[in-house]
């Protein structure tokens, strides 16, 4: 009985620092990405993006769309934002639109541009309203009706099955 209390209790120590630990290895990455060193950010981020956490993911994304420490890859930002996006993360978002908007890792669908701008906004990003505006002018009414049809159903299913 005694050994399992040790157990018990060295699971306690062991998980309530997790956090700690996750957020001590997301800013190791984030000095690391601004120092220039992108091996480093990526050794950092790359196991948090796959635990979920969606800070790291947005950066990953961040990372395969602009090509600093990896190959240039659309597919892969479009992967890691999607992540981030289902979310919350509201940067994830809106980058997830811009990607739809320019058919960049995906086929071009303004629907699905429109719908990831409108949750960007609705999540309090700050240039969403914006975006959404110039995007609305290559749309007709009844697709941003549809659009915005879809960011609320998005929203309301807790972003289950959005966008795939």
């Amino acid at each position: 009985m005694k050994l399992y209390c040790y157990i018990f209790a060295f699971n306690i120590m062991l998980f309530s620092t997790q956090p700690f630990v996750l957020a001590q290895d997301f800013n190791k990455g984030l000095a690391a990405y601004k120092a220039g060193d992108y091996d480093s950010a990526l050794e950092e981020w790359n196991p948090l993006a796959e635990m979920g956490n969606a800070s790291a993911q947005y950066k990953l994304g961040y990372m395969y769309k602009t090509g600093k420490g990896v190959p240039l890859d659309y597919g892969g930002a479009v992967r890691w934002y999607h992540l981030a996006a289902i979310q919350g993360n509201a940067s994830a978002q809106s980058n997830l639109g811009f990607m739809y908007k320019t058919g960049k890792g995906v086929p071009q669908d303004f629907l699905q541009a429109y719908m990831w701008y409108e949750i960007a906004n609705i999540s309090g990003h700050k240039d969403a309203e914006k975006w959404l505006h110039n995007l609305s002018r290559k749309m007709i009414p009844a697709n941003i009706e549809k659009a915005q049809k879809m960011a609320t159903e998005c929203i309301g299913k807790a972003y289950k099955n959005c966008g795939w």
